[in-house]
C-alpha cells in the first residue's frame, strides 16, 4: 500500500563542532525502526549525507521515494525535505554525516572575490538530492565509507583528514550533477535557495515576500506557491518559524528581557511573538525559561542539537 504523504514538516538543527566542517552521528543509536512517532517530513541547516548498512524501508527526498535495502547512501542537499521510515517491525542501521558546504567551499575558493566560482559549483552539489546503491558509484561510497571512519576514530590530524576527503566526495558530486544543469533552472529547491539563504541570514529584520520573490527572479504568485509546495508551509510561517527557534536559543543562553529578544529576532511587538512562540513550543517564553529541563523535548519539532561527544 502506498504510503500517505506527510502534510507538515519540521526543522531539525545542528551545531557544528568547533572547528569542523563535518558532524558525524554514529553508532548503535542510529541502529533503530526509523520513523516511529513520525508524522512529518523534516530538513536540517546543513547537507546530510546518510550510508544505510542494512534494513528496509522508504527514504522520501522532496517528492521522490526511494525503497533502502542495505549498502546505499544518500546525500541530501540542506533545507531539503526527506523522512526515512523503515518497514514495520524491522530494525535499520544507518549512519549520518552532516556537512557545512558554503564553509568548505569558501576556505577553498579563498582567491574567488567574486565568488562566481564558489556559487557555480555550490549550485552543482546542491542540484538535487540523490540517493544510490553504492556498487553503482564504488568511489562515492568508499569515500563517504571514509568520512564515517575518520570522524569515528578522530585520530590526531583528523580535521585535516576530514576536510580533505570531504572536497574529494563534494567534486565526486559536482561531476556526478553536471547532467543536472537544464533541470536545476526547474527545480523548485534551486529556485527558493536564494530566499531560504536570505531569511537564515536576516530573519532579525523586516522581511517581505515580495523581495523573497525577487531575490529568485520569479512573481510573488508564483513563489509563494513554489515556496508551499515545496516546504510544505508558507514563507511567512517559515520566517516566523526561524525566529522563534533563534529566540529559543537567546531565552536558554541569556538574560535578555523578552522584549528584548523579541525585536532581536525580528518581531515587531511582543504580542505577535508571544503568540508566535506559543503556536510553536505549546508554552510562553517566560514559561520556556523557566523550564530548561523540558528544552530538547520542546524543541524537538524545529530543533535537533549535536548528540553528546560532538
Amino acid at each position: 500500500m502506498e504510503r500517505k504523504r506527510k502534510s507538515k514538516i519540521e526543522f531539525r538543527y545542528y551545531k557544528m563542532p568547533v572547528g569542523s566542517p563535518v558532524l558525524a552521528l554514529l553508532g548503535k543509536k542510529w541502529i533503530q525502526t526509523y520513523g516511529v512517532g513520525v508524522e512529518c517530513l523534516h530538513f536540517h541547516n546543513y547537507m546530510e549525507i546518510g550510508y544505510c548498512y542494512e534494513g528496509q524501508g522508504i527514504l522520501t527526498i522532496g517528492e521522490k521515494d526511494y525503497r533502502f535495502s542495505g549498502n546505499q547512501f544518500s546525500v541530501i542537499p540542506q533545507n531539503c525535505p526527506h523522512v526515512t521510515v523503515s518497514d514495520e517491525e524491522t530494525v535499520s542501521r544507518w549512519e549520518f554525516l552532516y556537512v557545512d558546504v558554503d564553509k568548505i567551499l569558501s576556505d577553498l575558493y579563498l582567491s574567488d572575490s567574486s565568488g562566481k566560482k564558489k556559487a557555480w559549483v555550490a549550485q552543482r552539489i546542491n542540484s538535487e538530492g540523490i540517493f544510490c546503491n553504492a556498487e553503482d558509484f564504488p568511489e562515492m561510497a568508499d569515500k563517504v565509507l571514509q568520512m564515517l571512519n575518520v570522524m569515528r576514530r578522530t585520530e590526531e590530524f583528523y580535521l585535516e583528514e576530514i576536510k580533505g576527503i570531504t572536497i574529494a566526495f563534494l567534486v565526486a558530486l559536482a561531476r556526478k550533477n553536471q547532467g543536472n544543469n537544464q533541470e536545476v533552472k526547474e527545480d523548485k529547491k534551486v529556485l527558493i535557495s536564494d530566499a531560504l539563504d536570505y531569511i537564515s541570514d536576516h530573519y532579525m529584520e523586516s522581511i517581505r515576500i515580495e523581495k523573497l520573490a525577487g531575490f529568485c527572479h520569479i512573481s510573488e504568485t508564483h513563489f509563494r506557491r513554489i515556496f508551499s509546495s515545496y516546504m510544505n508551509m508558507g514563507p511567512l510561517e517559515y520566517i516566523n518559524l526561524v525566529r522563534i527557534r533563534n529566540a529559543c536559543e537567546l531565552l536558554r543562553k541569556t538574560d535578555s528581557q523578552v522584549a528584548d529578544i523579541a525585536f532581536q529576532c525580528g518581531f515587531s511587538t511582543v504580542s505577535t511573538f508571544n503568540r508566535n512562540f506559543r503556536s510553536v513550543t505549546g508554552c510562553s517564553p517566560v514559561e520556556w525559561r523557566k523550564r530548561p529541563e523540558n528544552f530538547e523535548q520542546q524543541v524537538l519539532r524545529f530543533e535537533v542539537h549535536s548528540k553528546e561527544g560532538w
